[in-house]
């Protein structure tokens, strides 16, 4: 795993959205939905650095353009491996 991006929204229907357009901007793959709890929504894509940085902005893009409640947004490159393999587990 060369980089992993995480969007956390309010809501099911933004959270999709912003994945929608995080995986068509940037050549990346959805690794996890995670329902967090009162309504907050975390969705992780994985691919390399650049492309994941895209895909972000993508998404925090179309979640704004939404009139969306973003929560928060990270880029991690190089995760370490346990951290991949938490992310990987359900």
């Amino acid at each position: 795993m060369q980089a992993i991006g995480l969007i956390e929204t309010r809501g099911l229907t933004p959270a999709l959205e912003a994945l929608d357009a995080m995986c068509k901007a940037a050549n990346v793959q959805m690794v996890d939905f995670k329902r967090v709890g009162s309504g907050l929504v975390t969705v992780i894509v994985e691919g390399n650095v650049a492309a994941v940085s895209a895909a972000v902005e993508a998404g925090i893009a179309a979640y704004k353009q939404a009139g969306g409640e973003l929560i928060a947004s990270n880029v991690i490159a190089r995760p370490h491996p346990e951290l991949a393999q938490m992310l990987q587990a359900d």
